[in-house]
């Protein structure tokens, strides 16, 4: 039943991708990206999971078929890569990123594409004008980031990020993480130093 939804999803999104194509070329490839991710996000349920990660297949830098994108996910950034058997919740808002397996983001997540987005120096250009740089932050494997968090830097593996947390700083591995900005709270497991 999954190949079966998987190849009539495939046939959906034919006519997106080659719309996604054209535009990329005659403009900025993440801009049309994003268009394209913006209509896909309205399709509810899960007919509409299946249409976007297959549409998601087809253009990011990895989108594993064993995921799950919800309603209202936007992506914004083309090099982007989603894991096998991740969970991206309602409302979640993704950059550029690195989503590694057996993931699960809760509703309204924001990973952001690192923290210097957007400059900010020049008192004399706008500062929608200044640019910035982006990074691609990495969620580790088998992490778990709760309802409303914003992630700003790298989430390493078998973590937890309470909601609403605002993780500005990189995270290891094991970690058990809240607030804002986000602080270690306790480890999941011991780890020895070597």
């Amino acid at each position: 039943m999954r190949r079966l939804l998987d190849t009539i999803s495939f046939i959906f999104v034919g006519p997106l991708y080659v719309f996604y194509l054209i535009t990329s070329c005659v403009g900025e490839k993440d801009s049309a990206f994003w268009s394209c991710s913006q209509l896909l996000s309205l399709l509810p349920g899960k007919a509409g999971s299946y249409i976007r990660k297959n549409f998601y297949r087809l253009t990011m830098t990895k989108c594993d078929a064993d995921c799950a994108i919800m309603f209202g996910v936007l992506f914004s950034q083309v090099d982007t890569e989603v894991g096998k058997s991740v969970y991206i919740g309602p409302s979640s808002n993704i950059g550029m990123c690195r989503i590694e397996d057996y993931c699960t983001l809760g509703s309204s997540v924001h990973v952001m594409s690192g923290r210097c987005q957007h400059s900010f120096d020049d008192l004399d250009k706008p500062m929608r004008e200044q640019g910035g740089t982006y990074k691609k932050v990495v969620i580790g494997e088998d992490t778990w980031i709760g309802n409303g968090a914003l992630i700003m830097a790298n989430v390493g593996r078998k973590c937890v990020v309470g909601a609403g947390s605002v993780v500005t700083t990189d995270v290891d591995d094991f970690s058990v993480i809240a607030g804002n900005p986000a602080r270690l709270v306790r480890k999941r497991k011991f780890v020895q130093a070597v």
